[in-house]
């Protein structure tokens, strides 16, 4: 069983480069023995391994280093990113068989150039749900990594592969996108931090899209710092890590609708505990009337974004290629031809106008927070009949889904005891609030985690 709480970060794997403790090619090759163990996870966390190319780059890190050319805290450490960014040179496949067929990428997406820039090692593209159209993470053509904390449990989706490849250190931070959730709920499930970012503030080109309107870039990693440094690396700003907020006088609110019905019992349990410990560190915490998110199900009963803006890219392809989809994935692409442009403009405005009225509630407080997900990972046998991956999605991705659809940034933190099945706690912060969300997250992370 991995513990996640264990690994070694990017401040500490830094500082041991810098001291000349390590190399870029000792981490390197140790990132690569892990993903080529056949007892560990690698071939199903990872769609293609760039084995060469990660040790000559290490390797001109190494030389780069000795120069004093170290152009970020990334430098010279291995990272992973999600198998539907564009590579130069290679086929982007999006975790599917139907884009086998699709010519190479010209140009590295630009999340993908920064981190080169950033001077990180690419060791490979990660395993994901087939077109990022699932929480659960299963993938019928790859295979389904299995979870760090129990192998026959799914990893969460849509980034499986980005969670599984840092918390069995074959990554130190990985590149995960979040449409629904997709960032924060592998995060929360194998026991990682993951932060999903306000959309905007980084650039979704040369990724394959899922729903334009939702889609967001963001990191999985070991720790609140190790996310602030890859977030800014990935949004183009200087490297820097908040400083950590005072606790005392935080003022954090729970809905009481929506967010919390049907949790699991661990989830409770765990969600309680991590409350309880931070008003005794002085944050006040208040349970508020959110009626407002009951209305997302019957805004997206159609469908939503997701189903509309994805048939509208995959029309053709799905027309050409539709027994290469998993089956799991291709209804939930089709239930977009059933959306005309009127349903679309219509869900716009509705959007608009739930953001100004949750914001007006919701404003008054530092953040809203909640369990990152209603349920521990479910059991691939849980998962392995339609009626039992639908229902367990569902609820893997309901408490998310929020944070996409009303444009806000948000964190899963680690909120489980040793022993226990990893659950996530939720920070969700205003749009635009990230560096505000970051501080605050380094002083919960402590008194939530239970290690």
């Amino acid at each position: 069983m991995a513990n996640p709480t264990q690994n070694p970060t990017i401040g500490q794997l830094a500082a041991d480069l810098a001291a000349g403790r390590t190399t870029s090619r000792q981490l390197t090759e140790e990132a690569l023995a892990r993903i080529e163990d056949p007892k560990g996870e690698g071939k199903r966390a990872f769609v293609k391994v760039w084995r060469a190319q990660a040790l000559a780059t290490a390797e001109a890190s190494d030389i780069q280093r000795k120069a004093g050319l170290v152009p970020s805290p990334l430098a010279g450490i291995p990272v992973s990113i999600k198998n539907l960014c564009d590579v130069a040179g290679e086929t982007t496949l999006a975790g599917s068989k139907a884009l086998d067929d699709a010519k190479p990428a010209t140009t590295d997406a630009p999340v993908v150039a920064r981190l080169r820039a950033a001077g990180a090692v690419i060791v490979g593209s990660t395993n994901m749900s087939e077109f990022a159209f699932s929480g659960v993470g299963f993938n019928p053509h790859y295979g389904t990594p299995g979870n760090p904390a129990d192998r026959k449990r799914v990893p969460g989706g849509s980034s499986s592969g980005a969670a599984v490849s840092v918390a069995d250190r074959m990554a130190v931070a990985a590149l995960g996108t979040d449409t629904g959730g997709s960032v924060r709920i592998p995060a929360a499930v194998c026991g990682l931090t993951g932060f999903k970012p306000t959309a905007r503030r980084v650039p979704i080109d040369g990724v394959v899209p899922l729903s334009t309107s939702l889609d967001s870039i963001g990191p999985l990693a070991n720790s609140v710092e190790d996310c602030a440094i890859v977030d800014a690396v990935f949004a183009g700003e200087p490297i820097s890590v908040p400083a950590a907020a005072p606790l005392s006088g935080l003022r954090f609110a729970i809905p009481k609708h929506f967010v919390m019905d049907e949790l699991d019992p661990v989830v409770a349990t765990a969600f309680e505990r991590a409350c309880k410990a931070l008003s005794a560190k002085g944050v006040k915490i208040e349970q508020i009337d959110l009626v407002e998110l009951n209305e997302l199900p019957v805004l997206n009963a159609k469908g939503g974004f997701a189903a509309s803006e994805a048939y509208a890219w995959h029309k053709d392809l799905i027309a050409r290629r539709h027994n290469d989809y998993d089956q799991l994935v291709a209804p939930r692409i089709l239930r977009g031809k059933d959306m005309n442009a009127a349903d679309y403009i219509e869900l716009l405005g509705k959007r608009a106008d739930l953001q100004r009225r949750v914001s007006a509630i919701t404003a008054n407080y530092d953040a809203v927070i909640m369990p990152t997900c209603a349920i521990v990972a479910p059991t691939l046998d849980e998962v392995s009949t339609a009626d039992g991956f639908t229902t367990k999605n569902m609820l893997l991705l309901r408490n998310t889904t929020v944070g996409n659809f009303l444009d806000r940034c948000g964190i899963s933190l680690p909120c489980h005891a040793a022993g226990e099945l990893p659950v996530g706690f939720m920070l969700m912060g205003e749009a635009m609030a990230d560096r505000r969300v970051l501080a605050m997250a380094r002083s919960v992370a402590p008194v939530v985690s239970v290690h």
